[in-house]
């Protein structure tokens, strides 16, 4: 019997098996009214009543729907009102300039946009057929026992587009299936230990690779999901200890933001035990790790994917066989990638000659949570899928045990309190800079960050521009969270005899004496 997988699936679940369970905690403190608690079976509805109103305006299956927004219940209750019934959800990084929101809606073709109310005034000229603003519920949702109209499952269909930065100057629209978020959602709970004595908190964006996965799984296994609207360390342990969260996810810079609070907090610390927290982004230091254990008293889980493998390609979890192992020995076991997930397959390619003599090779994947393709790009989706695996652009080592170090980064992309960002569009808004005759922008090494953008700029002859000047420029025209973090101005840049910047070389005195050029 072949049964197609849908996206439906996990909230037709929650429903018949957890419908009287309060399945959602909504942010209290927000700019819309917020939804309070919510039961599973009133998730449900909401997301049936958002789809009927999108038959109502005449929205049909495999059409785009965009939003904007911070962690919200109505952008949860999206996942399954827009992609369950056969539309495609495209997640916008709330973050992003008037015009890059702009981009991305017209890329897509997304006949409605979802904007977040703290955000509409900035995006009010962000336009699309349809626009609606998020809390304005009457004309969000059909009315109250509304039917929408049936959608077939077809599990190759795309149920979400999101964009995300890579090697060029505009970011690439992902392709993630039913089938890609299925089987993510389903192995990731497995991993993770999922059941429904558990409690999420939405510390990662819902946004940022589909909340990675866990607006299915937590919801299919009947898990509330306790949403964050913004990350605030303090308010992490007060939402841990209010509502005995166990799960969270999150990039290394929002642990830090916990460790941090966490030398304030009075009492002890909420969740010690209890609490597993699942980390990628890019390889926490090793200190980190044993902080979270020993301060926190929190498990510590890594694990490693892109947006383009929905995301979940490996897991690091502590393993029976490393109980008896020193504490710090232990933690240098967990900032490995990890082993490849159930129904994952790995391999190292060989590195080229332009990497230079000490690269890796790049990691290839195989499985059933890489992307159908990039949105109206064959070209990069041929090159990303070639030879019938994903290469992912990140150079690494897989061990004699089966686990994967990631070392290197083969594509111009930086990874920054977990957000990508292209080096190369940060180029290229500093290009635009009358001041300046060359740049190479890298990634370096930071503490809080994992990595921090930095910018190699010579300028013009006869012209003068600061640092700050530089920086200011940068956020002018992009999203902050893209701007160099610092500038040097050099008198040149070193270039091979074609004239190809070897960025491995202008890197490497800022990674000198550690083991990976990724932090």
């Amino acid at each position: 019997m072949f049964v197609p997988f849908s996206v439906s699936d996990f909230i037709d679940r929650a429903v018949q098996v957890y419908g009287d369970r309060t399945g959602v905690f909504d942010e209290p403190d927000q700019p819309a009214p917020s939804l309070g608690e919510l039961t599973f079976r009133e998730l449900g509805e909401l997301a049936k009543r958002q789809a009927a109103h999108l038959d109502a305006l005449g929205v049909a299956p495999g059409e785009r729907v965009a939003v904007v927004s911070h962690n919200s219940a109505r952008l949860l209750a999206s996942f399954f009102g827009v992609s369950g019934y056969g539309r495609v959800l495209v997640p916008v990084n709330f973050r992003l300039r008037p015009d890059e929101v702009q981009f991305i809606v017209e890329h897509s073709g997304a006949k409605v946009l979802y904007v977040d109310p703290e955000l509409d005034d900035a995006l009010r000229d962000v336009r699309a057929e349809h626009r609606f603003v998020l809390g304005d519920d009457e004309h969000l949702f059909a009315a109250e026992g509304a039917e929408p109209q049936p959608w077939e499952h077809d599990e190759s269909a795309t149920a979400t587009i999101n964009y995300t930065s890579g090697t060029t100057a505009r970011p690439k629209g992902v392709q993630i299936t039913h089938r890609n978020i299925w089987t993510n959602a389903v192995t990731f709970a497995l991993h993770a230990g999922v059941t429904d004595r558990d409690v999420y908190l939405h510390t990662l964006p819902q946004f940022h690779a589909n909340g990675w996965g866990m607006p299915f799984a937590m919801t299919g296994m009947g898990v509330p999901h306790v949403i964050l609207r913004k990350v605030d360390g303090a308010e992490i342990l007060r939402r841990v200890e209010k509502h005995g969260v166990t799960v969270m996810c999150a990039a290394p810079a929002v642990a830090a933001a916990v460790l941090e609070a966490a030398q304030t907090w009075e009492g002890e610390i909420p969740g010690r035990d209890k609490v597993r927290i699942i980390m990628a982004g890019a390889p926490p230091p090793t200190k980190t790790v044993m902080r979270v254990q020993e301060e926190l008293g929190w498990e510590f889980i890594q694990i490693y994917g892109l947006t383009e493998t929905s995301p979940l390609l490996t897991v690091n979890r502590t393993r029976a066989e490393w109980d008896d192992l020193p504490a710090e020995e232990r933690a240098q076991k967990l900032v490995r990638a990890g082993a490849p997930a159930i129904g994952v397959t790995l391999k190292i390619d060989a590195p080229s000659e332009e990497d230079g003599d000490h690269a890796t090779g790049e990691v290839l994947a195989r499985s059933n949570v890489v992307l159908e393709g990039y949105w109206d790009q064959p070209e990069e989706s041929a090159t990303a899928l070639r030879d019938g695996w994903f290469h992912t652009g990140d150079g690494g080592e897989i061990g004699e045990d089966g686990y994967l170090t990631i070392s290197d980064r083969k594509k111009d992309v930086i990874i920054t309190g977990g957000e990508n960002v292209s080096s190369i569009e940060v180029e290229d808004v500093l290009f635009s800079h009358p001041a300046v005759a060359e740049v190479a922008v890298i990634g370096v090494p930071d503490e809080k960050w994992g990595e921090t953008i930095k910018a190699l700029v010579v300028l013009a002859a006869g012209e003068t521009a600061t640092e700050a000047d530089l920086i200011a420029w940068c956020k002018e025209r992009a999203a902050g969270y893209k701007a160099p973090t610092s500038v040097e101005i050099r008198d040149e840049l070193a270039r091979t005899a074609t004239g190809k910047l070897q960025k491995f070389k202008l890197r490497a005195p800022y990674w000198e004496g550690r083991s990976r050029q990724v932090n």
